[in-house]
């Protein structure tokens, strides 16, 4: 999600990182196409490229004309032992209540460990201070070689603690009014439910020639919209950064600076004309793309001043990644 460049002050955002997690193909699996995939969707959703998945399905023509129904060999990944088979019996508790050995997946040496899945908007680090444990250590576990590739739906492990889960450590009385932001969140998301938005195909085409329009990289546009969203309008982050590019409420302020008239962020055209001239901007004012990719993140002024933040390296890392398969 991108910052005005001005704002050096702030401290980088939790991000909503949608990247495919790096996976150690072991054999074969067979899927069913749906709508709106193509080959290189269904290349970067199972680590792979484009012309492996051609040459294992005897695709011709490149292979980028699926139909929805049609049956697919993907790559499969190895079960992490995160993930193996529960004992039949249930550990006996001890005294303080918790169970002698872990739930699913390996326990550490302070408590067991428990399962989380991700949803929209979260991030590796985000999951460790819920969790109240190190990123090192919540990455160790899922042996993620950085704190950028999670997926929504994803299964994350996460390592025992001896604190209790945070969301019952500090019980307090139900309040009746949402937090300015979580109500901003709702807010958001209810406006994009009610909206017509195109599927990811038309959303790529759409990244794609608006890009060209503005003399910004297309492949590059493409990379940060698959990050940042999976190229889907109604995707909403708890920091409130809303559609395919991921624009704040500020970001947008300044987008509409840009574009010279006021940008709808729940409209998909707007949204991703708002986003493609965010990076534009940034293109043309840092020093190189790695650092216009870092600013997208974090901020210009910040990246400049501060250096980048692990979260902002794993960002980038990302990015070049699938623009690499682009």
């Amino acid at each position: 999600m991108p910052l005005a460049a001005d704002i050096a002050t702030l401290a980088p955002p939790p991000h909503a990182l949608i990247a495919p997690l790096a996976a150690v193909s072991t054999s074969w699996k067979q899927i069913v196409v749906r709508p709106g995939d193509t080959l290189w969707d269904l290349s970067i959703r199972y680590h792979t490229t484009s012309s492996a998945l051609a040459a294992k399905n005897r695709l011709h023509g490149g292979g980028h004309l699926l139909v929805v129904g049609q049956k697919l060999l993907v790559p499969g990944t190895t079960p992490s032992k995160a993930h193996s088979k529960a004992p039949s019996k249930p550990p006996k508790p001890s005294k303080s209540g918790s169970t002698a050995s872990g739930t699913s997946g390996a326990a550490s040496s302070s408590g067991s460990a428990r399962s989380h899945v991700v949803v929209a908007g979260e991030t590796m680090s985000g999951i460790a201070q819920r969790y109240g444990v190190s990123l090192t250590k919540l990455l160790a576990a899922n042996r993620l070689p950085n704190a950028g590739m999670i997926f929504v739906g994803q299964r994350v492990t996460v390592p025992g603690t001896t604190s209790a889960s945070p969301a019952r450590a500090k019980p307090s009385k139900p309040s009746s009014k949402p937090s300015p932001q979580a109500a901003a969140v709702a807010h958001s998301k209810a406006l994009l439910a009610g909206r017509s938005t195109p599927s990811r195909t038309t959303t790529a085409a759409m990244i794609r020639a608006t890009a060209l329009r503005n003399g910004v990289d297309p492949r590059l546009a493409l990379a940060i919209g698959w990050q940042e969203s999976s190229w889907n309008q109604r995707s909403v982050s708890y920091t409130n950064a809303v559609g395919v590019l991921q624009i704040m409420p500020i970001s947008g302020t300044w987008a509409s600076q840009l574009a010279g008239r006021k940008l709808d962020l729940y409209d998909a055209q707007d949204n991703i004309t708002a986003g493609v001239l965010i990076l534009r901007s940034l293109q043309r004012s840092a020093d190189s793309r790695e650092q216009a990719i870092a600013a997208y993140y974090q901020g210009l002024s910040s990246v400049r001043s501060r250096g980048l933040y692990s979260d902002t390296k794993a960002y980038v890392t990302s990015i070049l990644k699938i623009y690499a398969r682009m």
